[in-house]
């Protein structure tokens, strides 16, 4: 935790993000709470805990950015206590606050599905770290799914079994990422100098866990976007190429 709390307080010339930053009238929670009845068509929000938030929200940019369903992320803080709102970076940090570190992002449900985006979740980091992901230690770190309504809760929840039983049953380790559901709107954005940070200082601290790991192709009707290694994993995990494995998850 040291290592990234230094990290943070680095500064270098920031370059090009790989999406412009937006300027809403709104804040990213506010458009969350407003589009929560909104018809499939809509954009959607989605909410993920994986350890160091920053490097959660770039692998969702790298692979889904570009017209390929992610519209925005933002990186903040969910699941903490009732009496710990809007908490800031340090605060959290502390592991006292309850919450998890998290990206939210809001995508084109017509170009990209949630249960896809569930499983390039458990794709891209390990799943069967209890409270830590990598060499971050902490609650702040732990493996979370936040749900925002009853349809992706059940999603959520079947596609966590489904990548148990076929992906992590077999090697006799068992998936402790937590899954509840929670407003979109009670997610608190970090500052903005978190947001995009990966972008900004391309030598940062990164979590080696984030990285696209081989285990399986998407069900079908969910394509894993042809990827590459990625710029931010010295050792990546390859992409599968479309039909080297059977598909891990059924289409919904």
């Amino acid at each position: 935790m040291l290592a990234r709390l230094f990290a943070s307080l680095r500064s270098s010339a920031p370059s090009a993000p790989l999406l412009p930053p937006t300027q809403p009238t709104t804040s990213f929670a506010q458009q969350a709470r407003s589009m929560a009845s909104s018809a499939s068509d809509k954009p959607q929000f989605g909410t993920f805990a994986n350890g160091c938030f920053w490097g959660t929200e770039h692998i969702f940019r790298e692979h889904y950015a570009g017209g390929k369903g992610l519209l925005d992320a933002k990186v903040g803080f969910i699941g903490g206590k009732e009496s710990s709102k809007n908490p800031s970076y340090e605060e959290v940090c502390t592991g006292r606050t309850g919450h998890a570190e998290a990206a939210q992002v809001k995508f084109d449900p017509s170009k990209v599905s949630y249960a896809e985006l569930v499983e390039f979740f458990y794709r891209t980091h390990d799943p069967t770290q209890l409270n830590a992901q990598g060499n971050d230690r902490g609650t702040q770190y732990r493996s979370a799914i936040f749900a925002h309504d009853a349809e992706q809760l059940e999603t959520a929840k079947k596609v966590t079994a489904e990548v148990q039983e076929k992906h992590f049953t077999p090697k006799g380790k068992k998936i402790v990422t937590q899954i509840e559901q929670r407003e979109a709107g009670d997610f608190f954005e970090a500052d903005s100098y978190h947001q995009e940070y990966l972008y900004k200082h391309p030598n940062g601290y990164q979590c080696a866990n984030h990285r696209l790991c081989e285990f399986a192709q998407a069900g079908r009707g969910r394509p894993m976007p042809d990827a590459s290694p990625l710029s931010h994993s010295d050792t990546p995990c390859l992409a599968l190429q479309g039909g080297d494995l059977p598909p891990l998850v059924s289409a919904p």
